[in-house]
């Protein structure tokens, strides 16, 4: 999916110059303390806990914040939270998925929803976009670990379903439930991976002009300004010309 490879790209750089990086970090916490509260605190023995915690250290999140995310989970402090997914409509009529952690979901829902509708979009109900992406598991890896063709061996060997090459990396596909097998095996292939996490991939993409991809832009970011919201995905499409104006 171009769209989504090209989105995952936005998110990169956008990680890198943000200088906000203690929201990441929080939200990522948030994402560890779950897992474990939810499980075992070994991620050993906790494979969504372990997806979670790999996927912190991606963001380098700093050892001892993850420890203490994992610490207050058997401690059993924080507070109890619930995962909601939001669906909606952005510009353009763009798909997008909000997937939220929330102690008060009456602050949630109307706070996506009053983003949505001050940003052109349209909060709607469960089911509305969903079915137009797959839940997947995702691990990418950089270009430096090998050309495409050993890269597909090794993720077939691994049980992944595709690999998506280019110049700027390798993204390699499984089933959901997958995921923690595949990426453990990918290791012990390939070495530690860029990220390893759950994703909606779309199946249909939505094509953006400069102006839509625009707005999309902000009302992305105005979710992801909200402490409640983990991730927000979409279904844009847009050509390369756009992507370099943006």
């Amino acid at each position: 999916m171009a769209g989504h490879s090209k989105w995952a790209n936005i998110q990169h750089r956008k990680g890198r110059q943000d200088a906000a990086r203690s929201k990441l970090f929080s939200k990522l916490s948030k994402e560890i303390t779950v897992a474990a509260k939810m499980g075992d605190p070994d991620p050993e023995k906790n494979p969504r806990l372990r997806l979670a915690v790999k996927e912190a250290k991606s963001q380098s999140v700093p050892k001892d914040v993850i420890e203490r995310a994992i610490k207050k989970s058997v401690a059993g402090e924080g507070d109890e939270y619930e995962e909601i997914r939001y669906e909606g409509y952005g510009p353009n009529g763009v798909a997008v998925i909000v997937e939220t952690m929330t102690d008060n979901r009456n602050r949630t829902a109307s706070t996506v929803r009053s983003t949505f509708t001050k940003n052109g979009g349209n909060l709607g109900e469960t089911g509305s976009v969903g079915f137009m992406f797959d839940r997947k598991g995702e691990v990418t890896y950089p270009a430096a670990v090998g050309d495409a063709d050993t890269v597909f061996e090794a993720a077939i060997e691994a049980g992944a379903e595709d690999v998506e090459s280019s110049e700027e990396g390798h993204v390699i596909w499984c089933e959901d439930t997958d995921l923690n097998e595949v990426s453990t095996a990918l290791e012990a292939a390939l070495g530690e991976s860029d990220s390893t996490k759950l994703v909606w991939k779309p199946t249909t993409t939505t094509e953006m002009d400069l102006v839509s991809m625009q707005k999309l832009m902000k009302l992305i970011d105005a979710l992801e300004d909200d402490d409640d919201v983990q991730r927000v995905t979409t279904n844009f499409e847009a050509s390369d010309e756009v992507m370099e104006q943006l």
